[in-house]
């Protein structure tokens, strides 16, 4: 029989390894009367655990490089901190989500440093610099696609590894993997499902050069 483990307080709880906050947390709540993310970093995404659960059966090395682009709260980020004792930079357009990712940063005891940016300022030497970048959800507007791909494009021609996007299917998403797939690149387009803290199915798309 599997240890039962008793989460602290009410409003947390733990997947993949890592602990996250409700928005009904004490410190969420006080947050948000300073803090008002304003393009949807308003919680952990249900496709970051399709992200954690691949990666678990797709590990990168310990301590490599680590990009989460469209961050948010950053779970992919402090789940990749965590389990493989990487070197995670997080990104984001808004700088008001970082708040909340210090928090859950601390809260898991791993640090990750946040990148006030938008994807069209990323440049190949700064996206190569990364072994991984990762993203989950972050492909739901058409006017999301072409800076996307570009950010794609850049970061393997700077060097980059892997690329993986975790989505639920929208056909934005679906549009990007076909641009990828139309390049000399590795590209992989699959079903998953995530099991914590709850049954998800999604997509990944995992691109290397």
């Amino acid at each position: 029989m599997p240890e039962l483990e008793r989460i602290p307080e009410e409003h947390i709880y733990r997947a993949y390894g890592i602990y996250l906050l409700t928005s009904q947390h004490r410190l969420i709540r006080r947050l948000k009367r300073l803090y008002e993310p304003s393009i949807h970093g308003n919680k952990a995404w249900r496709s970051s655990f399709l992200l954690m659960d691949y990666l678990l059966h797709n590990p990168p090395q310990r301590g490599v490089r680590v990009m989460e682009l469209g961050c948010g709260w950053g779970p992919g980020a402090v789940f990749c901190a965590r389990r493989f004792k990487a070197r995670v930079t997080a990104v984001d357009l808004d700088g008001n989500v970082f708040p909340y990712l210090e928090v859950i940063s601390a809260l898991n005891d791993v640090k990750v440093a946040p990148l006030e940016s938008n994807f069209n300022n990323l440049s190949a030497q700064c996206l190569g610099r990364e072994h991984l970048l990762i993203g989950s959800d972050i492909c739901f507007w058409d006017s999301m696609i072409k800076p996307l791909f570009d950010v794609v494009e850049r970061a393997l021609e700077g060097g980059a590894k892997r690329f993986v996007i975790a989505d639920p299917g929208r056909p934005t998403f679906y549009e990007l993997a076909d641009r990828c797939q139309k390049q000399n690149w590795r590209v992989t387009l699959r079903e998953w499902y995530a099991v914590e803290p709850s049954r998800t199915t999604g997509e990944i798309l995992e691109v290397r050069p």
